[in-house]
């Protein structure tokens, strides 16, 4: 969906406000949006938080929505695979794109020994709202380091900006 007015408030429910059930209608949106796609992948990995920020909330409301949307579709979930090595300010704190990238550089790892896990892989990332892509490029990025063949994106919610208006 569009990350907008409408959809902001149920995100940042699930996301600040513990609303937990939330997920399984979040994930039959993801399903019903991403249904060809999802028969294709080997692995669903959620984008992961890092553990100071996953112990502040509990919970990683991307693995929630992995977990359930891998439930509905069949598909096996690891959630522990990719991790996030590098504690990170959020991303709407960054000012541009281009922040948002270098913010994300090196904060994703698969360990060496997990590597066996992912390569050859059609690996289905899933993140909660899809800005500028950063996060998701730098987490695409450690799994092709890693050996996946293909790294594919669902999210909940894409941000849209608005075109420039033309004279």
């Amino acid at each position: 969906m569009r990350y907008d007015e409408s959809s902001r408030n149920p995100i940042l429910a699930l996301k600040r406000a513990d609303r937990l059930d939330l997920v399984p209608a979040f994930a039959r949106w993801i399903e019903r949006a991403g249904s060809e796609l999802l028969d294709t992948v080997d692995l669903i990995v959620p984008v992961p938080l890092h553990r100071l920020r996953l112990w502040r909330r509990r919970f990683n409301q991307s693995a929630l929505v992995a977990i359930a949307l891998g439930h509905a579709a069949n598909k096996p979930v690891d959630c522990l695979l990719l991790r996030r090595v590098r504690s990170t300010p959020s991303q709407g704190e960054m000012p541009s794109a281009s922040a948002r990238r270098r913010n994300m550089q090196g904060a994703f790892r698969v360990e060496r020994q997990e590597a066996g896990r992912v390569a050859g892989k059609t690996i289905l990332l899933i993140d909660d709202v899809l800005t500028t892509g950063a996060t998701v490029e730098a987490c695409a990025r450690a799994l092709k380091r890693a050996g996946a063949s293909s790294v594919f994106v669902l999210a909940l919610a894409r941000v849209v900006r608005p075109l420039p208006n033309r004279v």
